[in-house]
């Protein structure tokens, strides 16, 4: 498969290759006499772009043009984030500077290292055999494992959350995020949102958790790609309850006998020949991590009602004409197909065969 590439920049998110260069000349050395950028294609939510001056390459990451969440597109949380792991742990990207003067670019940003390998995205790696997919998805689970093992205090992110209280606190937060985007009206996100305030479980300990762990968001290396070189896309790490990070994730995980609705939401790599079940997801975590998972229809639901709410943000953005990225233009079926996926899974008490 090929390096990840990045494209020509999308219109109304170009940004000034002149005042970027100027100011990166006065905190980065090895630069050239001009500035080259373009943008990454994937994600929906910070923007991603290549940097080229010279023979150096940088990432540069912003907020998305008309956001208004702040706390969910926090730059310099991200760098903060970002600078205390890439000391203490190879997979994550090394951060070189952090900008807040929004004369700049217009908002604040941050630039990083490129790390050069394969992303798999959307419904790339047809070609790979079934053995190569299951070996990645193995690799996977265990960086996401390796994750969540870190030592965070001596990290030195141990003020980065609120821990206790981190279930309670999500389960809130995202229904009142929800509520304050709705457009449509989502009879099944609403039912789900209440039935996790009523079925909350117990907290099963604290780790550093990504919050958005998933194939386009890891680096593989080029060479192997059952070698994970780098996670990508910090900026909702923070310090809670691993399981439910768990549950964020496998709301991503599309089995290919998924309802309709589900799988023409949105294509994914997990729907590949040789990747696991939902199901074999949750276990091979459980396996490796040690953990017990006793409530995995909460945490499945609970990532489901999650993920959904940030697409509601995003195609609220759209409706209210803050961004006119096309890709956006009908997120609001997707909020639908993620409400049906987490009732079916209530309703049928599984995370797998939700036909």
């Amino acid at each position: 498969m090929q390096l990840d590439q990045p494209k020509e920049i999308r219109k109304g998110e170009a940004l000034d290759n002149e005042a970027i260069l100027s100011y990166l000349k006065t905190c980065v050395s090895n630069l050239g006499d001009d500035l080259t950028i373009r943008q990454f294609p994937g994600g929906a939510s910070n923007l991603t772009y290549l940097l080229t001056s010279g023979t150096r390459q940088m990432v540069l990451r912003r907020p998305p043009f008309g956001a208004k969440i702040k706390s969910a597109h926090d730059m310099g949380r991200e760098y903060k984030v970002l600078d205390a792991l890439s000391k203490g742990y190879k997979k994550a990207p090394t951060p070189l500077l952090y900008c807040e003067d929004e004369s700049i670019i217009g908002a604040p940003f941050y630039v990083m290292e490129r790390v050069e390998g394969v992303i798999i995205r959307h419904d790339m790696g047809k070609e790979l055999s079934p053995v190569l997919v299951a070996n990645i998805a193995d690799s996977l689970v265990a960086t996401f494992v390796e994750l969540h093992e870190l030592d965070y205090k001596e990290l030195g992110l141990g003020e980065l959350g609120r821990p206790i209280g981190y279930i309670h606190r999500q389960v809130e937060g995202w229904t009142r995020r929800y509520y304050k985007s709705k457009t449509d009206e989502q009879k099944e996100i609403e039912a789900v949102s209440k039935w996790l305030s009523d079925h909350m479980p117990k907290e099963s300990g604290a780790s550093l958790i990504h919050n958005d762990f998933k194939h386009d968001n890891v680096i593989l290396d080029g060479e192997d790609l059952t070698l994970v070189k780098a996670i990508l896309d910090w900026e909702m790490c923070t310090l809670g309850d691993p399981l439910m990070d768990l549950g964020t994730s496998l709301s991503y995980w599309m089995n290919p006998d998924d309802p309709p609705i589900f799988v023409k939401s949105f294509t994914n790599p997990s729907v590949l020949p040789g990747n696991p079940t939902r199901e074999e997801f949750l276990q091979l975590y459980a396996e490796k991590s040690g953990r017990e998972v006793t409530q995995p229809i909460f945490y499945y639901a609970f990532g489901l009602f999650k993920t959904a709410v940030v697409l509601q943000q995003i195609y609220y953005r759209f409706k209210m004409g803050h961004t006119k990225d096309p890709r956006f233009a009908h997120f609001n079926h997707a909020v639908t197909a993620f409400g049906i996926m987490a009732s079916r899974a209530i309703e049928l008490e599984r995370i797998d065969g939700l036909m």
